[in-house]
């Protein structure tokens, strides 16, 4: 029953509607700005075989196109290796100092250079941080391999959490007496 009355609506005097939608005026483009008219203008009258050389197929182009014949092939085996052996040397081993457990979880086996992990950052901050005498910047940056600017930014930007308990104002602090 549905079908069939939507169906009725939707041929419900069509052929008018067709002639109507026809018989409509085309719309008309957009005005073009002036500087643009006046440059097809002088294009027209310097050049007024140009709308038929746009209109018409340039037969010459399409031979020349036909004869283009493009092959693609892969690289050739040896210069995959060549690049995975070069990734390769880029690669370290992560410096960490924690238990044997806690690697075996992060699964991490290799770093590539100029970057650190987490763990590793985190490592070196609080070492920066205890002692800055001793892990400096550039000392940083030579054990884990990184940009000497980059590792400065780290330490001087980045700061690991401080734990710090405030006593609440309005009670008494319990004294070890």
């Amino acid at each position: 029953m549905g079908l069939n009355l939507t169906r009725a609506l939707r041929n419900f005097n069509l052929e008018n509607r067709a002639h109507g939608l026809i018989g409509k005026e085309k719309p008309r483009p957009a005005p073009s700005h002036p500087k643009t008219e006046d440059a097809l203008r002088a294009t027209k009258t310097h050049h007024p075989d140009i709308e038929d050389k746009i209109r018409n197929k340039d037969n010459l182009l399409l031979t020349r196109l036909k004869e283009v014949y493009v092959d693609s092939s892969d690289p050739s085996s040896e210069v995959q290796t060549k690049e995975s052996a070069s990734a390769q040397e880029e690669l370290r081993l992560p410096k960490l100092i924690v238990n044997r457990e806690s690697l075996m979880d992060l699964d991490v086996e290799s770093i590539p250079k100029g970057k650190i992990s987490v763990l590793e950052a985190l490592t070196l901050l609080n070492n920066h941080k205890n002692s800055p005498e001793i892990w400096t910047a550039k000392k940083i940056s030579e054990d884990y391999h990184l940009d000497s600017k980059n590792t400065q930014a780290l330490l001087e930007y980045f700061i690991p959490f401080n734990v710090k308990i405030i006593p609440p104002k309005d009670k008494k602090q319990i004294t070890d007496s």
